[in-house]
């Protein structure tokens, strides 16, 4: 082998990495917005830098996501009661297919929220989606041909703001949540489906029946994978192979919209109705550790809606009025705090070393993941946004209310 064809071979290995990674689900391939691409765009417009922008009928809050050449998303048709999955070229932008997942009676909601604002996922080979027929919770499993191949109603859901529940998937299972206002025979429930048939594997009862809308997501903490999530007065951790409970914290409130994020070994935890909080949790307990386990607990400038997200040994958090904070990981002090937007719903993600904070108002702040607040860019798009973004191959995925977007770099032969 020549030394030319050597090198080559090294240079296609460590670029691979960078530009191969997919966005299967809820806030990427870790569940926590992080991406490991180094090449993203870090400037656009409405009209620069833009590879592809589509019209996307009916209305949903839910984020895209995409594996290989094709991008997923859902909507409603509320003029139809129509619950739609749609599959496009990530190429282009052009549609593929679309399936009525179900047609039912639009459930009693929150204006803020939409009747599509549960993310689906993928493993490149089926797609889940969830969706309420109220008051059952709906999970469908698709090829990616749009064939459906099972569907399954895991229990009831009942909540005065909607419905809002994320796939998650976990070696050979679909895990859905249902936090609910559940009384009488009804359970608050997390369940996890075999990915191949929808057979239920297990089952948590959650405790205090309250509704919340915090996706679960796993990390490996303190030696084991753990399911982690805020919600029903309390944060807890599952072993996510079994549902068997590791840790419970009580409260500290009642409702949580926001996923927890880790690192430096330590879970972060924002949100909270009727009060807000910020807390750091060790991740190593078993039992009740609410009087043991929580390192620092603070109530200045949390975010509600919005995840946070870690980058470092720091957590970098939004709040919903747009003040956004540097927090160091192990101890809660508050390394810097700086305005963004008008008002943030989209939860941020993480690329090349920077740190991108969409507001509802379709404008990206892109801030410089370090310890030093350091504006990069601020990237307007000029239309409302209730969704997350997507990264994925180089490029990013906005959906704003009308629109999805593909920024950054088209493909060979595409025309923007």
């Amino acid at each position: 082998m020549t030394r030319v064809i050597r090198i080559s071979l090294v240079v296609l290995a460590l670029a691979a990495p960078v530009w191969a990674e997919d966005w299967p689900g809820w806030r990427g391939p870790r569940g926590d917005g992080t991406s490991s691409e180094a090449n993203v765009p870090v400037r656009w417009s409405a009209t620069e830098n833009v590879a592809w922008k589509v019209p996307i009928r009916g209305k949903g809050y839910s984020s895209p996501i995409v594996w290989g050449d094709r991008v997923f998303l859902t909507t409603c048709l509320e003029d139809q009661k129509n619950r739609v999955l749609l599959a496009l070229d990530r190429r282009s932008g052009k549609g593929l297919w679309e399936r009525v997942v179900l047609t039912a009676p639009l459930e009693k909601k929150n204006p803020l929220n939409s009747y599509a604002s549960s993310t689906p996922a993928t493993d490149g080979n089926h797609v889940w989606v969830t969706f309420l027929e109220f008051p059952n919770v709906q999970v469908v499993c698709y090829d990616v041909e749009g064939k459906e191949v099972w569907r399954r109603s895991p229990g009831k859901l009942y909540s005065i703001h909607g419905f809002c529940s994320s796939v998650l998937l976990y070696k050979d299972m679909v895990i859905v949540s249902a936090d609910q206002d559940a009384t009488g025979a009804d359970r608050a429930y997390i369940v996890a489906l075999d990915k191949a048939t929808g057979k239920e594997r297990w089952r948590i009862d959650r405790p205090n029946r309250v509704r919340s809308y915090c996706p679960p997501v796993i990390f490996q903490a303190a030696g084991k994978p753990q399911m982690v999530l805020s919600g029903s007065k309390c944060v807890a951790s599952y072993d996510p192979d079994t549902g068997k409970q590791y840790w419970i914290i009580d409260g500290p409130t009642e409702q949580f919209v926001a996923s927890l994020v880790f690192t430096d070994d330590v879970f972060m935890v924002t949100g909270g109705y009727p009060t807000l909080h910020i807390l750091g949790i060790r991740p190593d307990g078993q039992g009740n550790v609410t009087s043991t386990h929580v390192l620092w607990h603070e109530r200045k400038t949390p975010a509600y809606v919005p995840s946070p997200i870690a980058a470092g040994k720091s957590f970098f958090v939004v709040s919903d009025e747009g003040q956004t904070s540097c927090i160091e990981a192990r101890t809660g002090k508050r390394v810097w705090q700086e305005k963004l937007g008008r008002h943030h719903r989209p939860s941020p993600v993480s690329a090349g070393g920077n740190l991108y904070f969409l507001d509802d108002d379709g404008a990206t702040f892109v801030v410089k993941a370090a310890e030093k607040f350091e504006l990069l860019a601020r990237n307007a798009l000029g239309e409302e946004c209730n969704a997350s973004p997507a990264v994925s191959r180089g490029q990013f995925f906005i959906r704003t209310v009308k629109n999805l977007y593909c920024i950054g770099p088209g493909e060979k032969g595409q025309t923007p």
